[in-house]
């Protein structure tokens, strides 16, 4: 199973990132999926998630607003658009399945966003 997850990187705050979780090994159509974030000091939190289909979006409520989840199945790709980002946002983000509300399954290496003031 293998998490690829380009996309980030160091952006003023008030701009925009898109991310991308490029996943293999693991039958992507098949889960939710969401996007996690770990920042230093903190726990990992949730960020956002898909249902399999992509008819439903579920969002932390720290984000809700300013970022958008999405799927291609197609491309066994889930993506996250992060608009409006702030420093509070800088962290390292990772994609997984999701299964009964919670991550599931191995972590990617992840992506560092780091959102300067």
């Amino acid at each position: 199973v293998q998490l690829v997850e380009p996309g980030g990187g160091l952006v003023q705050a008030g701009g925009s990132l898109r991310l991308s979780c490029v996943v293999s090994g693991r039958t992507f159509s098949s889960y939710t999926w969401g996007w996690f974030r770990w920042a230093p000091g903190k726990e990992r939190e949730f960020v956002a998630a898909i249902s399999r289909s992509g008819d439903s979006t579920y969002y932390a409520d720290s984000v809700k607003g300013r970022f958008t989840i999405s799927r291609d199945n197609a491309k066994n790709t889930v993506y996250l658009q992060m608009n409006s980002l702030k420093p509070e946002d800088t962290a390292v983000y990772y994609c997984n399945s999701v299964v009964a509300g919670k991550a599931f399954g191995s972590w990617g290496q992840g992506t560092q966003v780091t959102v300067s003031s």
